[in-house]
């Protein structure tokens, strides 16, 4: 048995966790906060719901332990039934590997348990005493992006352990749709949101299609406006791209090989900067440290046509999951009791 420990902020760990499980070899529970909706929970073989440890955020004492964990606020009732849940799980199941995405916690109480541990890592500057702690605790790093385009140098000491599988996309794989007849010859420009927060609001987007008439323009999880479980056919037939620069945002656009212009959004350990900055070096987009003044978009936008979508294949997306699968069956099997 393995265990896949999803954190529930938004919906990028839970899409990249399906990724991965639908390629795993071995049975396999999903440990999270996170209600995981049928389709999602079909590729796992257990579900264990745990209980969220975040709802008394405002009388936190001490959530740091002096600054060496991330998130184990005294006598907090959420946390105590949180870890008890997943030691009764361990103890009960006898997994032979976790997965963690993420949660240094989680990685430590694993690890105390004598768990092998594979840790999902993150982009951004992770050089705080709790990642250190949990990156040090694993048996495996495994980094969803290219290492050739992103080579972060806090993650070199860890290079023994460390494999960079490429972008992991729901999509890859997957047919791009043909063309439908339309008699509108506008470039056609979408702005993709997510679920983990956002400085950009239906109403900047609305202004946007109103000043910029120029361009056809569509909105997927723009905050207060549509949202889209499967926004792969709109991701085909977009001329370019604009949306944040989480792992999975990035990896899907990658996967569809369309111009982009990504928006770093404000992320703990900068981690939506320093995907940015990278994917904009190295000309696979166009890269913004914050969203643009509004007369800026013709010039973003048509700057990103004039890029290459072809260079989105350094990114690494195909066959990605399966890879990472590939690294957590070879641990869970090299682990296997006797």
């Amino acid at each position: 048995m393995i265990g896949y420990y999803i954190h529930h902020h938004g919906h990028g760990h839970l899409a990249r966790a399906t990724s991965i499980c639908a390629h795993l070899r071995n049975p396999v529970t999903a440990l999270s906060s996170a209600t995981l909706p049928g389709r999602n929970a079909a590729v796992f073989d257990e579900v264990v719901e745990l209980p969220r440890d975040d709802e008394a955020v405002d009388a936190a004492v001490d959530p740091t332990a002096h600054g060496l964990l991330h998130w184990v606020p005294r006598h907090d009732d959420g946390l105590r039934r949180r870890m008890a849940a997943l030691a009764e799980w361990i103890t009960r199941a006898r997994p032979r590997v976790m997965v963690v995405d993420v949660s240094v916690e989680v990685t430590l109480l694993a690890r105390l348990f004598g768990i092998p541990v594979v840790v999902m890592a993150m982009p951004g500057t992770r050089t705080d005493a709790p990642h250190t702690l949990g990156y040090r605790s694993a048996d495996h790093l495994i980094a969803a992006w290219a290492q050739e385009v992103y080579d972060p140098e806090w993650l070199h000491p860890y290079a023994h352990k460390t494999s960079y599988v490429g972008g992991i996309s729901r999509f890859d794989g997957r047919r791009t749709p043909p063309d439908a007849d339309d008699s509108d010859d506008r470039p056609t420009v979408l702005v993709m949101g997510g679920s983990g927060g956002s400085a950009l609001s239906s109403g900047d987007f609305r202004s946007w299609t109103s000043r910029h008439t120029r361009y056809r323009w569509e909105g997927l999880g723009v905050p207060g406006g549509v949202w889209a479980d499967d926004p792969w056919p709109s991701l085909c037939r977009a001329d370019v791209v604009i949306g944040h620069a989480g792992q999975n945002t990035v990896a899907d656009i990658a996967a569809a090989r369309r111009p982009a212009v990504l928006v770093a959004e404000r992320r703990p350990y900068d981690e939506q900067h320093a995907t940015t900055a990278a994917l904009h070096s190295a000309g696979l987009s166009v890269g913004l440290p914050e969203w643009p003044d509004p007369d800026r978009w013709p010039e973003l936008i048509e700057r990103a046509r004039g890029e290459d979508p072809a260079q989105w294949a350094r990114w690494q997306t195909s066959g990605a999951a399966a890879r990472a699968a590939a690294i957590v069956d070879r641990i869970a099997e090299e682990e296997a009791p006797t």
